[in-house]
C-alpha cells in the first residue's frame, strides 16, 4: 500500500510539474504567443465551454467523445472477437495455418492507417469505413498474439494431457488457451491502443463527428485551445480505456490460475 501510494503522489508531482511548466512558458515568460500555445488556464476555461458549446464544430465535446468512442470499440470489439480465435486455430491446426498465413502475412505489414483511403473509396466516409479499418487495426494483433501464446505451449504440459487421456481439442481447451491466456490478453491491449488511434487518424482524414474531426476543424480556424482539449481528451480516454483493460485482465488470468 505505500508503494501504491507512493507511486500515486509521483504522478500527481509529475502532472502539476507539467501544468505548472506549460502555465510559466506561457503566462509567466510569454515565450509563446496565445495563438501559438495558449496557457492550461485558457484550454480548461475552452474545455469547460465546451462541454456543453456545440461552436465551431458542430458538436459538443462529449458527442465528439461518444462518436470516437462507439465506433472505435465497435471495430476493436469485432477484431478481437474474430483475430483471437483464428490466431489460436492456426496455432494449434497446421493445416489452418498454411490456409490463412499466406493471406494474414500480406496484410500484416500493412498500418492500420494505410487502409483508410480505400475504406473510404469502398464505403464512403461514414460509420462502415472507419469500423473495418479499426477492425483490421485490431486483427492483426490480436492474431500474432494469440498464435504466439499458444505455440509457447510446453510440451512437457501435453504429454502430462495426453497420458491422462485428454484428446486434442481437450488439451487446447483446458492446458493450451489457459497458459497462453497472458499473451493473449496482451495482444487485445495492443490492439485497443491501436484502434483508439486509427480512429482518430480516420477522423482526422473523413469524418463528420469525432476528436479527430473537431481537431481538424480547430487547426482550419486556427484555435489551439479547442487543438489541445481534444488532445487531452484522446489521452485520457486512452489512458482509461487502458486501465479498465488492466483490471479485466487481472480477474481473468486470477480466475484462469485459481481454477
Amino acid at each position: 500500500m505505500k508503494k501504491k501510494k507512493s507511486y500515486i503522489w509521483l504522478s500527481i508531482l509529475s502532472i502539476a510539474f507539467f501544468l505548472g511548466l506549460w502555465w510559466f512558458v506561457t503566462d509567466v515568460i510569454g515565450m509563446f504567443k496565445s495563438t501559438v500555445l495558449p496557457s492550461p488556464v485558457v484550454v480548461a476555461q475552452t474545455f469547460i465551454k465546451k462541454m456543453s458549446s456545440t461552436a465551431p464544430d458542430g458538436a459538443t465535446l462529449p458527442q465528439h467523445i461518444f462518436s470516437s468512442l462507439k465506433i472505435a470499440l465497435s471495430g476493436y470489439l469485432a477484431g478481437v472477437v474474430i483475430g483471437t480465435p483464428i490466431g489460436i486455430m492456426m496455432a494449434w491446426y497446421k493445416r489452418v495455418d498454411l490456409f490463412v498465413r499466406p493471406v494474414f502475412d500480406l496484410i500484416r505489414p500493412i498500418p492500420g492507417i494505410a487502409w483508410i483511403p480505400l475504406m473510404i473509396i469502398m464505403f464512403g466516409i461514414g460509420m462502415t469505413s472507419k469500423v473495418v479499418t479499426i477492425f483490421l487495426s485490431a486483427f492483426v494483433p490480436c492474431v500474432l498474439n494469440s498464435y504466439t501464446g499458444i505455440r509457447q505451449t510446453k510440451d512437457v504440459h501435453l504429454w502430462v494431457g495426453q497420458t491422462f487421456g485428454a484428446s486434442n481439442f481437450q488439451m487446447l481447451l483446458h492446458i493450451a488457451i489457459p497458459t497462453a491466456l497472458p499473451m493473449i490478453m496482451a495482444g487485445v491491449r495492443v490492439a485497443l491502443g491501436s484502434s483508439w488511434t486509427t480512429i482518430i487518424a480516420a477522423e482526422l482524414l473523413a469524418s463528420t463527428r469525432g476528436l479527430g474531426f473537431m481537431i481538424q476543424q480547430a487547426r482550419g480556424i486556427y484555435r489551439p485551445d479547442i487543438i489541445i482539449c481534444g488532445m487531452l481528451a484522446i489521452g485520457a480516454i486512452g489512458s482509461l480505456l487502458s486501465y479498465v483493460l488492466q483490471k479485466i485482465e487481472n480477474r481473468v488470468v486470477k480466475g484462469v490460475i485459481h481454477n
